[in-house]
Formats: C-alpha cells, structure tokens, sequence
C-alpha cells in the first residue's frame, strides 16, 4: 500500500501543501503567502497566476521536505476559500480579470438590485442562501457586465467559470491540455446557482442574472477520482475537493448529525451537521453542502459565516503597528484584566451571520483616557469568541440540536486566552484537536477514501486524538452583562454606508 496522501489548502492568505500518514499525522508542510490587492475600499482581489505559482511551489518544496516522489503518494485532495471566483480563457488559460475575493462587497448595488425583486431571501428556498456580495453568483454577473469580451467569449464556450478548487484542479490536471473542469457540492453550494436539493445548477436563477449555463464546470462529489495530475504530482489520482469549511468538518470527523465544528481563520466559520436533508435557517445561517461521499446521499449543514477574526488580528498587526507579529497578541492582551469596557466590531466588510448587513463598518466604543494597547488587543480577541457566541445561538435555535461542545480548529486555537474566553461567553467546553490544521487533513481523508486508502469513517474517528479542553469558568452574571455590552456595540455598527 502506498504511504501518504498529500493536501493542497489554497487559502484566502497563503497556499500550503500537506503530506499526511495514514493515522493522521503531518509528514511535512510547505506554505507560501500570496498578494492581497485592494483596488478601491471594499475591493478584494488575488492573482490567479500568482495563486497557481505558489501552488507548484508548496508541492514541490513539501515533496522535497519529505523526500518523496508522486509515486509515494495515494491521492491528492484540494481545499479552497470558497466563493473567491474566477473567469478564464480555455484556449489560452489566462484569467480575463483578477479573481474576486469572498470579502469583496463591489457587487452591492447587483444584489440589492436582485432584491428589489423577492427580497434579500428570494432565491433561499432553492440555494439555501441570502442575497449578499460573499457569493460567487453576483461576482460571475459583474466580471461578465464590466470586463470587456468575456461576454462575448462566454456565450462562445471559450470564457469558464470557477472558484479556486475549479481553477488548480483544472491546471494540475493539464489546463489546456486536457484539464478536467469539476467542483464538488461544497463548492457549488456557495455560488448561489445550486439548487441543494437536485446538486444541479438552477438554469433560471442563471437566467436572471444573465449567466450561460456552458461556463459553469460539472458537479461532482466530495471524494471520488476525478482525473490525474501532470507535472510535480505526475499520475497521481485527484480524488477529493471540498471548501475549506466543509474540508474542515470533515476532518474534525463531525459525521454524525448534531456534531459541530467552528474554524479561526482568516474569518470564522461555524458548521453544524444536519444529516440528509437540508435544514431552512429562520436566523440569518446558511443552508450548505457538508459533503459527498461518492455514490453516496449528500449531507448538509447549517452554517454561521462570520468575516473578519484572523484578519482584524493582520489589520491590528499591518494597518496600526501595535504588534509585530500576529503571536504577540496574545501577551500585549494578557496585560490587562478585561477590557476596560470597551469593544471592537470589525465589520470591515459589513456583517455577515446572523446579520447580513453590507452598510454597517467596523467601530471601537466605550473608549476612555484609561484604554491602553491591551484593551484593545483584548477586544481584539474577545470579537471573535461574541461573534461565535452570536452564530452559535441562531443555529442551536434553528437546529433544535443543544452543542454540548464545541471542536475548534484554525491558526487561532494557538491562542489559549481566546479559547479560554470562548468557553466562557459560550459556557459549554471548547475542545482542540492534535491535528489543528483540519482543513487541508479533510481533504486528505476525502481524496483517501475514494482511492481505498482508508475504507470507513470509523477508521477516520479512531485517528481524532483531543489536544487540550477547556472549561467554562465565568460567573454568569458577567457572562450575560459582557455579551449585553457586545450587541450593543453591535447596534452601532448599522446604516453607515448610505
């Protein structure tokens, strides 16, 4: 049997390589950072080129780490930042515009134009989605209305459609040359064409928003071979590909209905397992694919999405200069007791779960004389855990399902005061797995069960190993007080944008 099977996680920030054991196991990492271009306020761009280069490079440099070959490797499963889209030439393989990031709220005026119509909701019964600028959809209709000729070439079959996952399975596979063009479920179920019940793109929602149904790729499962790779990776099966949020689920092993996981990212993302059928969310969370097993029934998930956590971590780090590194927010907050009544709202992007709202902006409040830099890195961290605490709420509502704990993954969980304030506003016990980087494992396990690699959940379960618990400790009086403050701050973030 052969002994590893690799992962690509391109990222909203890095793209990064893992090579994993069959009990789980990190055998090596490569990772690589790639540009975040900000053409205008609000505007979030990546260079598909530049995404695609890096992927080459982590793959050869994790290879090389470990010092194997393809032919040591089973399969290989992608993972992305979903959403993030990108139209391209066939023929020629080059992008028509950069690739529009799931952060990029430019599409506002198309959505709310949509709405004018059937409301923020009126596609949700069919995609399990609101109306927002984070999906693919609206961004498809705003590359094909502003950049000159992909129209034309769309309705010629030439310009193609997808999000990342779509894009480095194209290029691994040969591009031009014979490139299978897929996405799996996961992905699909973020671009707000899907409909969830038939897995199939909704030609009548493509006609409304004027999207030829002949550049979108096909639908495929989560785990299932879906061509071979060329290049670095030569003849290796590609056998897996889920959003990063469903790869993480996965590979949390959340397979039973009622198991949740939240993931500290760039965002922060929640995902609560509901079985076969998809669960119609009355509070703001989404309805989504949570995977596809081969020939097997899809599973669903509701979702709470939230925008901006790690990346107001890079904002306090890039933008103000208070911390050198993202590490050091842990000790610049550990320098205060609480935080000295003040709170920070970061929605930079507007409000995502169980909001919705483009026109609020991030705000800081209860400012006084006495607020120093800790009180603000602590808000910093504490926004994280009142927005989890928000998502968590709406979903136990819509769900019926009472957490009775939570598994956590992520470059966050490092963090051990923001885990610890986390069980304490949530009040029940946050656990950390071995493995904390589960997204690009998921993807792993999905490419390794198509191939026999692993055979059965079960043998997937056994290799979940707990890192460390920790308890709630808040009176709950504080508790209640604290989170009062938080959506009170919240309030102040509304109606900004005219």
């Amino acid at each position: 049997m052969l002994k590893f099977v690799a992962a690509i996680d391109q990222g909203t920030t890095s793209t990064r390589c893992m090579i994993f054991d069959h009990t789980g196991n990190v055998v090596a990492l490569a990772q690589k950072e790639h540009q975040q271009i900000f053409p205008k306020p609000g505007w979030v761009e990546h260079d598909p080129l530049e995404i695609w280069d890096r992927t080459q490079e982590v793959i050869q440099s994790a290879l090389t780490k470990a010092s194997l070959g393809p032919d040591d490797l089973a399969a290989v499963g992608i993972t992305n930042q979903r959403e993030t889209t990108l139209v391209w030439n066939r023929q020629t393989g080059k992008p028509y515009y950069n690739a529009i990031v799931w952060q990029d709220t430019r599409t506002d005026s198309i959505c709310n134009e949509l709405a004018s119509h059937g409301g923020q909701d009126r596609f949700r019964a069919r995609v399990g989605l609101p109306l927002a600028t984070y999906f693919s959809g609206p961004k498809v209709k705003w590359i094909l209305d502003n950049v000159p000729g992909v129209r034309a070439d769309a309705e010629n079959g030439d310009a193609v459609f997808g999000n990342i996952d779509t894009w480095i399975i194209w290029n691994l596979t040969g591009g031009m040359r014979g490139g299978v063009f897929i996405t799996d479920v996961t992905n699909a179920s973020r671009t707000l064409l899907m409909d969830l019940r038939t897995l199939s793109w909704d030609s009548e929602i493509l006609g409304i928003l004027g999207i030829p149904e002949s550049m979108l790729p096909d639908i495929k499962p989560s785990s299932i071979v879906y061509g071979y790779a060329k290049g670095a990776l030569e003849g290796v099966p590609i056998a897996g590909d889920l959003g990063d949020q469903q790869a993480a689920l996965f590979g949390q092993t959340c397979f039973d209905p009622g198991e949740a996981k939240n993931t500290y990212g760039t965002g922060c993302f929640m995902l609560l397992n509901t079985g076969l059928k998809p669960v119609a969310s009355e509070r703001g969370l989404l309805t989504t694919l949570g995977y596809q097993i081969g020939s097997q029934p899809a599973v669903y998930c509701l979702e709470g999405s939230i925008a901006i956590t790690g990346a107001l971590v890079q904002w306090l780090r890039d933008n103000l200069k208070l911390i050198e590194k993202s590490a050091d927010i842990e000790p610049l907050a550990r320098t205060v007791e609480d935080n000295g009544g003040m709170y920070f709202v970061p929605a930079f992007s507007g409000l995502f779960a169980p909001y919705w709202r483009s026109d609020a902006r991030g705000v800081m409040v209860g400012m006084t004389r006495y607020i120093n830099r800790g009180h603000i890195a602590r808000a910093v961290l504490e926004s994280t855990a009142y927005q989890t605490r928000e998502v968590l709420d709406a979903m136990e509502i819509d769900s019926g399902v009472r957490l009775t704990r939570l598994k956590v993954d992520g470059g966050m969980v490092v963090n051990n005061l923001l885990m610890q304030f986390q069980a304490d506003i949530l009040n029940v016990p946050v656990v950390r797995p071995l493995v904390a980087e589960t997204t690009a494992l998921g993807a792993a396990y999905a490419a390794g069960l198509a191939v026999g690699y692993w055979n059965s959940f079960d043998e997937l379960r056994a290799n979940w190993g707990k890192d460390k618990e920790w308890e709630p400790r808040m009176d709950g009086e504080l508790r209640t007080k604290l989170y009062s403050g938080w959506k009170k701050a919240v309030m102040r973030t509304l109606n900004w944008i005219e």
